[in-house]
């Protein structure tokens, strides 16, 4: 096996925390983290917020930092968001080794066009974006390929179905779909119905019509 190539993170020690800090700390491109684990001493640092989010686009997992002369490898173990979802406020980074076994989500790309959305007024569901595994940390893919080229109507992919890579193996039951073919009717705008009525609607305030009995005037007594 290949040897896994470990993308390097430039990180600074934090002597303060506090969320003023932090608030500071993000202003100046950076942003706030914590090393954890391996029964050291947990490590408040800051990253540069710029390769960080390059990173996550990279769907990159591990990475390696260094404090002081120590190098270590590290697992995206959890990022913070706002509460907008738009912008990330907090990251933990969790010690590792290349050989241990560890759970990750891993984004779920979904390939091919699926045929049964060649009939009419159907739609494919995939509720999944990302998928929890199970394996080494050497052997964490980028992502999981889920195949819906095959799918017709009705029919679904399963955790089962899923070609993974070697070493890797999915933490949910064999049975949940991933991706399904599905018939959507069409809304049918419901007729309007008009209800026949003999002459024309009684308007509120219209004159009496001929023959109509009026209300007896009031009589003035003398």
């Amino acid at each position: 096996m290949a040897k896994m190539e470990i993308p390097q993170i430039e990180v600074q020690k934090r002597d303060r925390v506090g969320t003023r800090y932090a608030e500071r700390l993000r202003k100046d491109g950076r942003l706030p983290a914590v090393v954890y684990g391996h029964k050291k001493d947990t490590l408040h640092i800051s990253v540069d917020s710029e390769r960080l989010i390059e990173l996550l686009h990279e769907n990159t997992h591990v990475v390696e930092i260094k404090v002081d002369a120590d190098t270590e490898a590290c697992l995206i173990k959890d990022v913070q968001w706002d509460h907008l979802g738009s912008d990330i406020i907090h990251v933990d980074l969790a010690r590792v080794n290349l050989s241990e076994t560890v759970t990750v989500s891993v984004e779920l790309q979904y390939t091919g066009e699926a045929i049964g959305l060649k009939e009419d007024h159907t739609v494919l569901d995939h509720p999944q974006s990302t998928i929890e595994v199970e394996c080494r940390v050497d052997q964490i893919p980028e992502a999981i390929v889920a195949d819906v080229s095959a799918l017709e109507v009705n029919q679904t992919l399963t955790v089962a179905e899923l070609q993974l890579p070697a070493g890797v193996k999915c933490t949910l039951p064999g049975e949940t779909v991933l991706a399904a073919v599905r018939i959507i009717m069409p809304v049918e705008e419901e007729e309007e119905e008009v209800e026949a009525v003999e002459g024309e609607p009684e308007v509120i305030g219209r004159d009496k019509e001929e023959g109509e009995e009026a209300p007896a005037e009031e009589s003035s007594g003398e």
